[in-house]
C-alpha cells in the first residue's frame, strides 16, 4: 500500500512539472507596447522602481505610446511585475522565457586558443581571452599587426588597440573601429575580433578588403569599456556603463557614449548617476573616453573614417545624434549608409534602418561619433548590429557569424566610398 501511495505521489509530481503548475521562474524578456499615457507611466514606474533592466529604449524618458518596449525582468521580480501589468490591463509578450539558459550558452567556451579554428570567432570571449587573443594575433603577424596601449580604464585595465598596416606608403590615411563601449553588447567585441581575423585571412585574396588595406591603416579597439565588460561576465550580464565610483552617490558607472564633448549632457543624457545615460561629471571625465579622444586628437590628420560598433536594433547611424541639425556632408553620409543597408539586404536578406542618429531614434548627446565628426573626421558612423529584439543583448553564439558578416559588408562598402571620395587610390576600386 505504501509503495502504491508513493507511486501516486511521484505520478502527480511529474504531472505538475509537465503541465507547468509547479515551474521554476526564470529571468525573462518581455515585449510591451503601451497603448495609453497611463500605460507609459506604469512602464516608466516599473523600469525605475523595480529590479528590472530596460533594454529598449535605453531610458524611461523615451517610453511613449505605440512604441515597443523590451524589458529584462529577473526571476525575483517576475511575479510582481506581471501582476502589476495585469492589474492595469497592460498586455505583454514573453520574448525570452528563460534568459538564464541563453546567458549560460553565451559564456560556454570550449577553447581560448585562436589557432583552434574559425569557430573561435563564433563564440563570445571573456576579457582575459580577448587580451590573450590580442597578444597572440600580434605575435603571429609581426609584420602587419602592432599593439598600441591607448590608455587605461578606471580600474586600471589596459585599453589595447591593434594597428593593421600592410604597407609603408607615405601620407597613408586610416580608419578607426571601436567595440564594446557598452558592456552588455557582447556581439560588438565579437565583431572587432572577426574583422581583424578576416582582414589578416583575406588580404590578397578578397579584392575589396585588399583595396581598403592597401589604402588605409586600420586601428581596432576591441573593448573600449573593459571594466564594464568584465563585470557583465562576472556579476551582471545586463551592465551597460563603466565602473567608475561617484563621489555623490552609491550608484556606479558613467555611460561612456554620453561622456564625449558633443553637446554634452543636454537633452538625451542625464546628470543623475543612477541612470543608464549618466553623462559623468564633465566631458571626458572618464579615463576610457579621454584615452580614445586623446588618441584620435593626435591622429586626426590621418584618420578619415570613424566607426563605433554597438548592438542591438540593426541600424546604420551617422551624425548628428546630439542635435536635430544636419551634418555638413549629410547627403554623402546618407548615400553611404543607404548603399551599405542595400548591400546587407541584397546579400543577407536582413533590413537595417539608416539615417542621422537624432532623427532616426532619439537625441543622444555626448556620443563618440558626433565628437569624432566635430574633430574633423567627416565620415563617422555608429552601427547597431543584430538583432531587432528577438534575443537583444543575448544574441546566441550561432548568430555571431551572420551579424558580423552584415557589419563587415557595411564597413567595406563605406570604407571603399571614403577612399573613392578622398584619395587617389593605388589600385582600381572593386565593387563589393
Amino acid at each position: 500500500m505504501a509503495t502504491l501511495l508513493l507511486f501516486f505521489v511521484f505520478l502527480n509530481l511529474d504531472l505538475l512539472l509537465r503541465t507547468g503548475h509547479c515551474r521554476e521562474t526564470r529571468d525573462q524578456i518581455l515585449s510591451i507596447t503601451p497603448k495609453t499615457q497611463e500605460h507609459v507611466d506604469i512602464l516608466r514606474n516599473v523600469s525605475t522602481q523595480y529590479e528590472t533592466a530596460l533594454w529598449q529604449p535605453v531610458s524611461p524618458q523615451y517610453i511613449k505610446e505605440e512604441t515597443q518596449v523590451h524589458l529584462f525582468v529577473p526571476a525575483n521580480s517576475s511575479e510582481t511585475v506581471k501582476n502589476l501589468l495585469q492589474r492595469h490591463a497592460v498586455t505583454h509578450e514573453v520574448l525570452l522565457a528563460n534568459a538564464n539558459e541563453l546567458i549560460e550558452m553565451q559564456t560556454r567556451n570550449d577553447s581560448t586558443d585562436p589557432r583552434s579554428g574559425s569557430t573561435f570567432y563564433e563564440r563570445y570571449h571573456s576579457l582575459e581571452d580577448i587580451y590573450y587573443w590580442i597578444n597572440r594575433t600580434a605575435h603571429d603577424n609581426p609584420n602587419t599587426v602592432k599593439v598600441i596601449l591607448v590608455g587605461s580604464s578606471y580600474e586600471k585595465r589596459p585599453l589595447y588597440a591593434l594597428k593593421l598596416s600592410f604597407n609603408n606608403r607615405t601620407n597613408k590615411k586610416a580608419m578607426w573601429i571601436d567595440c564594446g563601449i557598452h558592456a552588455r553588447e557582447w556581439v560588438s567585441p565579437a565583431f572587432c575580433l572577426w574583422f581583424v581575423h578576416y582582414s589578416l585571412s583575406f588580404y590578397n585574396i578578397n579584392q575589396d578588403i585588399t583595396h581598403i588595406l592597401d589604402n588605409m591603416d586600420v586601428y581596432v579597439l576591441p573593448v573600449l569599456n573593459p571594466d564594464g565588460y568584465k563585470y557583465s561576465w562576472t556579476s551582471n550580464r545586463m551592465w551597460r556603463k563603466n565602473r567608475s565610483i561617484s563621489k555623490t552617490t552609491s550608484c556606479i558607472g558613467v555611460d561612456l557614449n554620453r561622456n564625449f564633448d558633443a553637446n554634452w549632457c543636454t537633452e538625451g543624457a542625464s546628470h543623475n548617476p543612477c541612470t543608464e545615460i549618466y553623462c559623468g561629471m564633465f566631458p571626458e571625465s572618464e579615463p576610457e573616453s579621454q584615452a580614445v579622444a586623446n588618441f584620435l586628437r593626435s591622429h586626426k590628420d590621418t584618420v578619415q573614417l570613424y566607426l563605433s560598433i554597438h548592438s542591438y536594433s540593426q541600424m546604420l547611424l551617422f551624425p548628428y545624434s546630439c542635435t536635430l541639425e544636419e551634418a555638413e556632408n549629410h547627403r554623402d553620409l546618407l548615400e553611404m549608409a543607404q548603399e551599405a543597408a542595400q548591400k546587407i539586404r541584397r546579400y543577407y536578406r536582413n533590413t537595417y534602418r539608416y539615417g542621422a542618429g537624432a532623427k532616426t531614434i532619439y537625441l543622444a548627446p555626448g556620443g563618440s561619433d558626433d565628437w569624432a565628426y566635430n574633430l574633423g573626421i567627416k565620415y563617422s558612423f555608429t552601427f547597431e548590429l543584430q538583432d531587432r529584439g528577438r534575443y537583444g543583448f543575448l544574441l546566441p553564439p550561432s548568430h555571431i557569424s551572420g551579424a558580423c558578416n552584415e557589419a563587415l559588408i557595411a564597413v567595406k562598402t563605406i570604407a571603399l566610398k571614403v577612399i573613392e571620395k578622398t584619395q587617389a587610390p593605388t589600385s582600381p576600386s572593386p565593387t563589393v
